[in-house]
């Protein structure tokens, strides 16, 4: 990076730093690698920005500075192995769902061509991700809210994964897979209306994210669809807020499941819970 450019990217980072930017030396580097037209990791070898790229750096993050999320900006989301197309209309894939990503090919490890299915999908980034890690799986991806689909398709274009328009808690639901998928994952709205958020969160649609009273009017129809779709000693893995481990752990009980657990994210908060369909 020569030293202009440095000195802009110092100064970009000062900006959001003041702004409440929770990482604002990366954001301001992606957004510079971003005008640029490079990686991050190649910022350090590109050339000075010239006058144009100087005040599309500018314009870019004074949008950032008033908590536009970084996603928006760069127009694309990193989930796993993959990127997708993001922007208003459609909930911005978070790093915490790896956890869901990991948990999916875990659970399928040694079986081959398993059956995966995505529900509450959204932009369609974890539905793409399994699919990429495990290119032998049937993955079916399920969203409702017809902004959400318009990036799903873009993004699931050609991927193979099986994109389904529908409401994951209504009982017909891919009534034609009941008892055949092997992993049934989700991150499905799940924050208590009225709850403050950050500003970024201001800019996911507002069904992609609190779901009733006590955040769990999504996660309990849900559960009952996994446990619908699911064979037995199928698993599920539903992403939720860390101040309800304890009872999605007990509506997956009473949707039939067993085994059930929570796991902690990298930063030890208890963000996901799991459980094995038993059938009778």
């Amino acid at each position: 990076m020569t030293a202009p450019t440095r000195t802009r990217v110092a100064d970009a980072a000062a900006r959001l730093a003041e702004a409440g930017v929770e990482s604002p030396r990366v954001d301001a580097e992606l957004l510079a690698a971003h005008v640029l037209g490079v990686p991050r990791t190649r910022l350090v070898l590109a050339p000075d920005l010239d006058d144009d790229a100087e005040a599309r750096l500018d314009a870019l993050v004074a949008r950032r500075a008033a908590r536009e999320p970084l996603q928006h900006l760069v127009s694309s989301a990193v989930l796993g192995p993959v990127s997708v197309a993001v922007g208003p209309g459609v909930f911005v894939p978070r790093p915490e769902t790896e956890l869901l990503l990991a948990e999916a090919v875990a659970a399928v490890r040694g079986i081959g061509e398993p059956r995966i299915v995505d529900l509450c999908t959204g932009s369609g980034a974890l539905a793409l991700a399994i699919a990429t890690t495990r290119p032998d799986a049937e993955v079916h991806a399920v969203e409702l809210d017809p902004g959400a689909l318009a990036w799903a398709r873009r993004n699931l274009d050609g991927s193979g994964v099986r994109l389904t328009a529908a409401d994951v808690t209504d009982p017909a639901t891919l009534a034609t897979l009941e008892g055949r998928v092997d992993v049934v994952v989700a991150n499905p709205p799940y924050v208590p209306e009225g709850t403050p958020v950050a500003p970024e969160v201001d800019h996911d649609p507002h069904e992609a994210v609190f779901a009733g009273p006590d955040g769990l009017a999504v996660v309990r129809p849900l559960a009952t669809t996994a446990a619908r779709l699911l064979r037995d000693g199928g698993r599920v893995a539903v992403e939720h807020d860390e101040s309800h481990a304890e009872q999605v752990r007990e509506v997956l009980e009473g949707a039939g499941f067993a085994d059930v657990g929570t796991r902690a994210d990298l930063a030890g908060r208890p963000r996901m819970s799991v459980g094995t369909r038993r059938r009778a």
